[in-house]
């Protein structure tokens, strides 16, 4: 058994690195403020009831200078001031929301969703509520990205199944329940089509310092880098490159269910490290194994989705990557493996890297009152080792979580690269979610999207051809 402790990794931004996002983009700007092709001033769009339009209009406004750190935080790395939303620091862009771009929502309509005693209809109504309001603002006027506010009365029922209105005791039938109903996911399906990436918000957490939610300075910092991410489709920072290493591709395999649990589908997040973008692909219906119930590609489907990645990497790029890492959270069958190899050998990569990535009930303690600090690894054995990409963090001078963190197990039976490697860029990859600006993220980013592609695309008919950027499904 062996002990060790993974550095930090480092981010890049325009004019430098740094290990937190929000220092970097305070001190050194967005990674594409260097690119001649970027938006320098976004349009926000909004949907909304008018109270609500109102109040996100005041944020807005608010967010484009600074907003003061977090009142008598002890962690002033964690809750750092935010540098405000203008061209003169950090984005170098400004973001208008103006009357001509925003749809108002009737509140009797709101009132009368309220009243709906089944859950999944109460959903179906609440998006047929927004959906011709964003249609209307993406196909007849200029917006770069659309914030839907939930008023919060709408949000309180139908964020969770078992609910009731504060003027209506509404009790669920259970006639729909084996069709799941997700108010997020079935918007940003259906709004897919459209061509403009969305924010959804509550009401609540657009005023000043609401209760149990982030402070204002958090909460713009994350707002903020969402909307820069969706509107401009390029990238607030990526990861440094090393000149010594071959060029890498990531992906991240996932499995999702369709809504009534029938059929089982895979769908696939991949990261170009070069450039930071990511594209999404949708796999066919897949097999569940027997034996351990979980699910599994044919070598003729692990071959065909690899090999149409790699087509989306070389069309970007104008090459082949020299190696390619593939995260999944379940085993590799021989037969996916050997899938994956025809892909690889065909598109002319040179290695390729197979991880399991999954969660352990294994755990190490520390003397004191903080667990063991982020990065830090446990080998087991040759190809067996457990992972912290969540624990205590140096640069926050504590730990930032609420509960007692669990490490992640991983399994590298089938890479070239040492386990250290490739854990190093476990870890990097959990800092690449830019709708996070707190950087100690659980899982890598090819894992968290493909399992947020997945969730969204249960949404879809099977001949839709959803978009291939993360902005849409973030």
């Amino acid at each position: 058994m062996k002990l060790s402790v993974l550095p930090e990794p480092s981010l890049e931004f325009g004019r430098g690195q740094h290990v937190c996002p929000r220092a970097g983009i305070y001190e050194h700007d967005v990674y594409d403020s260097v690119l001649a092709v970027r938006r320098e001033h976004l349009w926000v769009g909004a949907v909304g009831v008018s109270d609500d339009l109102e109040t996100l209009a005041t944020w807005i406004q608010r967010c484009q200078g600074p907003i003061p750190a977090k009142l008598n935080a002890r962690q002033p790395t964690l809750f750092p001031a935010f540098c405000g939303f203008n061209r003169d620091v950090g984005f170098r862009a400004n973001m208008s929301l103006q009357d001509e771009i925003t749809r108002t929502l009737p509140k009797a309509a709101v009132r009368n969703i309220v009243r709906i005693k089944q859950f999944n209809r109460r959903v179906e109504a609440a998006v047929q509520l927004f959906f011709p309001h964003v249609k209307f603002l993406c196909q007849n006027r200029t917006v770069d990205v659309v914030v839907c506010v939930i008023p919060d009365d709408l949000y309180d029922v139908i964020s969770k199944r078992s609910t009731a209105s504060a003027d209506d005791h509404i009790k669920d039938s259970d006639t729909d329940d084996l069709v799941e109903a997700n108010f997020r996911r079935a918007l940003k399906a259906a709004c897919l089509h459209l061509g403009v990436p969305l924010q959804l918000v509550r009401a609540k957490s657009l005023k000043p310092n609401p209760p149990g939610m982030q402070d204002d300075a958090t909460k713009a910092w994350n707002f903020c880098t969402a909307l820069y991410y969706k509107a401009n489709q390029t990238v607030p920072w990526r990861l440094p490159l090393d000149a010594n290493a071959p060029s890498t591709c990531y992906a991240g395999i996932g499995f999702f269910r369709s809504r009534d649990r029938s059929v089982l589908h895979t769908s696939l997040a991949q990261i170009f490290d070069e450039l930071g973008n990511s594209v999404i692909l949708r796999g066919t219906p897949v097999g569940v194994d027997k034996n351990d119930r979980r699910p599994f590609l044919r070598a003729d489907q692990a071959e065909e989705l690899l090999a149409r990645a790699l087509g989306e990497y070389r069309d970007a790029l104008g090459h082949a990557p020299a190696r390619m890492v593939l995260h999944r959270t379940s085993r590799i069958r021989p037969d996916e493996l050997e899938g994956f190899e025809s892909a690889t050998s065909t598109a002319g990569v040179s290695t390729l890297d197979c991880v399991i990535v999954r969660d352990t009930d294994v755990r190490l303690f520390r003397q004191g009152l903080y667990p063991p600090p982020r990065g830090t690894m446990m080998s087991l054995s040759k190809a067996e080792h457990v992972l912290y990409t969540r624990g205590s963090v140096q640069y926050y001078h504590t730990y930032p979580g609420l509960y007692v963190p669990q490490p992640l197990r991983i399994t590298t039976e089938h890479t070239e690269g040492s386990p250290s490697m490739i854990a190093k860029e476990i870890i990097a990859l959990t800092k690449m979610n830019w709708n996070n600006t707190q950087f100690d993220g659980k899982y890598p980013i090819t894992l968290h999207c493909a399992r947020q592609v997945g969730s969204i695309l249960k949404y879809l008919d099977e001949g839709e051809r959803p978009p291939i950027s993360y902005s849409y499904y973030m």
